[in-house]
């Protein structure tokens, strides 16, 4: 860490729970964010100005007028552009420390390399196909996974973090094949400033787990109605005959 890096980070450095080691565990790390929508603007957005080493950024997408409500990684003049350079602009500006790779629509083997290479992976994408296939891929290579999701007023994240035996996966959660109405954003809308607090809340369990400090929010899922502004805790167990994570 050079000396501009301990001014830019000092105020993680002056935290015990954090302090110098934590903090360069987060230079040295990779973190994989899916999506660069909603949840990924502001889990990218802190996870690059947190110092994150290295930042994966996948999302097959172009950035809409509708998205800038929201998606506040976006700007006007990208309007058009793919999301993950337009993505990988601003954080660029934000932390020249951080490198940002951009990586097209993540499948089948692509997702593979690029969770294999992640020291933990966000979830920020808006279907249940996408996340299944995420969570088998961190489940095969033991990745910690923060989940999160947000549509209408509601949202939702958690920490499936499989390295531990204990631990449920997402499939333990949501079992992949129920027959679920999916809700999309364009059709059924999303309360700007949810995507914000879901988002920002990814980050800030992913820099725990890169910092290796803290409590996170595995084996918990915790929901968000911000139309009344309440927060529950549930608890959430493995299952044992999980067809995913059980052969660990």
């Amino acid at each position: 860490m050079n000396d501009e890096q301990l001014l830019r980070y000092s105020r993680h450095i002056l935290l015990p729970q954090i302090g110098i080691e934590g903090q360069q565990h987060v230079l040295d790390s990779t973190a994989l964010i899916v999506g660069t929508g909603g949840l990924g603007s502001p889990a990218a957005l802190y996870m690059a100005s947190a110092g994150v080493g290295t930042l994966l950024l996948a999302d097959g997408d172009t950035v809409d007028l509708t998205n800038l409500q929201r998606q506040i990684v976006h700007r006007q003049e990208s309007v058009g552009e793919a999301k993950t350079h337009s993505a990988q602009r601003t954080l660029s500006a934000l932390n020249p420390f951080t490198r940002i790779e951009c990586l097209a629509h993540l499948e089948d083997e692509a997702l593979l390399d690029a969770v294999s290479r992640a020291d933990v992976v966000l979830d920020c994408s808006d279907n249940f196909a996408t996340r299944h296939a995420i969570n088998r891929a961190c489940v095969q290579f033991k990745k910690p996974l923060v989940s999160g999701a947000a549509i209408q007023f509601d949202g939702q994240i958690s920490v499936f973090d499989t390295r531990s035996d204990t631990c449920p996966c997402y499939h333990c959660l949501f079992p992949e094949g129920q027959d679920v109405h999916e809700l999309r954003c364009a059709t059924t809308g999303v309360f700007a400033p949810l995507t914000g607090i879901i988002g920002t809340l990814q980050a800030a369990e992913a820099i725990k787990l890169l910092a290796q400090t803290g409590q996170s929010l595995s084996g918990r899922l915790l929901l968000l109605d911000a139309e009344n502004m309440q927060w529950r805790s549930i608890n959430v167990p493995r299952d044992p005959a999980c067809p995913v994570c059980a052969s660990r």
